[in-house]
């Protein structure tokens, strides 16, 4: 058996034991824990193991909706203004918590500080908000990487097309720069594409926050004013721009959101794709993936002061209405185990818990999957950049005030200034009325 299997198989074995010993057999029967939960391909495999933990407990697990984190933050902002909120288990993001003030509660009060303290400490205090640990990290850190179709960069006659094109010799992009003129340069729509973005909500607001501060600006100064419509959001806006002029990405693009991105770069006709780790393992999947086995990934580029590094993390939350909420903990324990995170992070995702990370780099280490390799080092050179959106309350309604502004810049309706300008007044606006300032 290969090295990185026995690592793994020890470490699972280790962690289903541990995790199974706190609970009775049959200690929640008759118990049915309804959960609200992120969908998409990449999170299938961990819903799986529901199965295990149903079986252990003697409870029945009832996913009541399965959406895209942007439906869910909106059905759950629904359920609490309806007040029903009775469901027990809800995916939760570093990114959104902070606006469920009263929704979920403190799992300090029902997990052990031993186990918590399995998780990386950066981690639980993005979980953690007003002194309340609101939910248990999974196996879904994020921070952006590069992926690329290795077979451009192969290509004698292509180099020597780009180089007498744009005077620098054809390789995978370290700038921000490089990219968007490999972007132009591959591009031959509609049947291929230099690249592609999100187009809208949070998505492409956290896009162009991480481009501000790559670029040497901010999306908000210490007061909480908004300072985006600055030179370096200039700029940062302007790539956008360029790209969809120029027509080096999708024509959809503005309605595009993660999925569309993973199932754009998974057709094979997309040559740079800025994406999650989580989707490492299906980009490189020959029964998802054309582009498996010409994938590469490195880190993220450069801006003109710093490395783009938006990240944040998914987590498992458990709220104040259940009426079981032993049985909810236990059953978000269990999603975040190290059995849970080993099974996750063989996809590609960052685990959250220390132990999960060290067998992942123990198995890089043992060579036998030069992919995993690549891509964990990629992984692990990107997140020493990472940076979180801020931690307000209200990141997710600035998101909603931005994000058409920057669209009408792309589609030409303003130009960058006047949306950037018009975004600031009215993020301002929802500032001064929050009481920041």
């Amino acid at each position: 058996m290969k090295k990185s299997r026995i690592i793994s198989t020890l470490l699972s074995t280790v962690a289903v034991v541990a995790m199974f010993e706190s609970v009775q057999a049959g200690e929640f029967d008759g118990v049915t824990i309804e959960a609200k939960l992120i969908g998409g391909d990449q999170y299938e495999g961990l819903y799986a193991r529901i199965s295990e933990w149903e079986t252990a407990t003697g409870a029945t697990v009832d996913i009541i909706s399965k959406k895209s984190h942007f439906e869910i933050d909106r059905e759950i902002k629904s359920d609490m203004a309806a007040g029903t909120t009775s469901w027990c288990i809800g995916s939760n993001h570093s990114s959104f918590a902070p606006q469920y003030e009263g929704l979920y509660v403190d799992l300090n009060d029902y997990v052990s500080g031993d186990t918590v303290a399995e998780f990386v400490g950066g981690n639980i205090n993005a979980s953690t908000v007003g002194g309340e640990l609101l939910m248990l990290p999974r196996a879904q850190f994020d921070v952006s990487v590069l992926y690329y179709l290795k077979s451009n960069y192969t290509d004698e006659a292509k180099a020597a097309e780009f180089k007498a094109e744009y005077g620098y010799d054809l390789a995978v992009p370290d700038t921000w720069a490089q990219f968007k003129d490999q972007a132009i340069f591959f591009a031959d729509p509609p049947n291929f594409y230099g690249s592609q973005y999100a187009g809208k909500d949070e998505a492409i607001v956290g896009r162009f926050y991480e481009m501000v501060v790559a670029e040497g600006g901010n999306y908000l100064d210490d007061n909480k004013s908004p300072i985006f419509n600055s030179d370096a959001g200039q700029r940062a806006l302007q790539w956008f721009v360029d790209l969809y002029e120029a027509k080096a990405v999708p024509a959809g693009t503005l309605s595009y959101v993660w999925d569309d991105l993973g199932a754009g770069f998974a057709s094979g006709t997309v040559a740079l794709n800025l994406d999650w780790p989580g989707w490492a393992g299906y980009f490189n999947d020959p029964e998802s993936s054309k582009a498996a086995g010409n994938v590469g990934v490195a880190v993220q580029p450069m801006g003109s002061a710093t490395r783009t590094g938006w990240s944040g993390h998914h987590g498992f939350s458990v709220t104040n209405d259940c009426d079981n909420k032993e049985a909810a903990v236990s059953l978000v324990e269990f999603l975040t185990s190290e059995e849970s995170q080993l099974a996750e992070s063989a996809g590609g995702s960052l685990p959250t818990r220390s132990a999960v990370w060290d067998a992942n780099v123990a198995a890089a280490a043992a060579g036998d999957d030069a992919f995993r390799a690549e891509s964990l080092a990629a992984f692990a050179e990107g997140a020493k950049f990472a940076f979180a959106v801020p931690p307000i309350p209200e990141w997710g309604e600035t998101t909603n005030i931005v994000f058409p502004e920057l669209q009408a810049a792309i589609l030409g309706d303003k130009t960058v200034k006047e949306a950037l300008d018009d975004a600031a007044e009215a993020v301002d606006e929802l500032m001064r009325e929050s009481g920041y300032y």
